[in-house]
């Protein structure tokens, strides 16, 4: 009878922990979704911005076929990551809105290259140190954190502050209560920087810095999990010991001495 009893408070514990994980990680994708889509938002925004620009210069501009069918693209790519970005449920859902937006904004390069006459642009990499900058120009020497120095690609208007000594136009976001760089933002950013750079090769270069962080981030929320899941136990058993000393009075109660 004893060893019954202990199974089916184990079985109950072990049910209720499943429960309290499954909501506590909700939770946590939560908070980790709201600002890498806010993010992404902004971005789909810049892209929208960036057509109304090419718009008004086009005013007035007879396009030929091909440039006709550049500016449908980025058209296209604009609405596209518009609905990507409202489709989000998880932070790694970003990088199918980013790869989009910078399919649009190489599609919007293409059109005033054609327009004037220029050969079409190479598809670089986007500008690391902000994405909306567009198509990196050139490679440039970076700095990380841990101190180790990378060729990162880098705008041209970023190309030259570097130049003259200038700091570069950072994309920040919040962590906490301090803005930081998007690469050290932590490991919900990491989907966002994929979707623009994933296609050009390996991201080691743009990771740099961040594998720190991950772990501090890793061993926090398994240190967190463990204590949930006890915690979660604990009350499981307690719960459970305590259904089974009522129903244990109940049927006490119920004879009639």
């Amino acid at each position: 009878m004893g060893f019954l009893v202990l199974l089916a408070v184990l079985a109950i514990a072990v049910i209720v922990a499943s429960r309290v994980s499954r909501t506590r990680q909700l939770e946590r994708v939560q908070r980790e979704l709201e600002p890498v889509k806010r993010l992404a938002y902004e971005d789909v925004t810049a892209l929208g911005e960036q057509l109304q620009g090419l718009d008004r210069e086009l005013a007035g501009v007879d396009l030929d076929e091909g440039a006709r069918a550049d500016y449908q693209r980025a058209l296209d790519a604009y609405e596209s990551a518009k609905q990507s970005a409202d489709a989000m449920t998880k932070p790694e859902d970003v990088s199918h809105a980013t790869s989009i937006v910078e399919d649009g904004r190489y599609a919007i390069d293409c059109v005033r290259a054609r327009v004037t006459g220029d050969p079409l642009p190479v598809k670089r990499a986007p500008c690391f140190f902000d994405p909306r900058h567009g198509i990196s120009k050139e490679d440039v020497s970076w700095t990380f954190p841990d101190g180790s120095v990378k060729q990162v690609p880098a705008c041209a208007l970023d190309v030259d502050r570097l130049r003259v000594g200038a700091a570069p136009d950072i994309r920040q976001v919040m962590v906490g209560p301090q803005r930081v760089p998007y690469w050290q933002g932590g490991r919900q950013y990491q989907p966002y920087a994929r979707g623009y750079f994933g296609a050009f090769g390996p991201l080691d270069w743009l990771f740099v810095g961040m594998f720190a962080d991950d772990i501090l981030w890793g061993l926090g929320g398994l240190a967190e999990g463990v204590g949930e899941g006890i915690g979660a136990i604990g009350d499981g058993v307690g719960d459970a010991i305590g259904g089974i000393g009522d129903g244990i009075g109940d049927m006490f109660d119920g004879f009639d001495f």
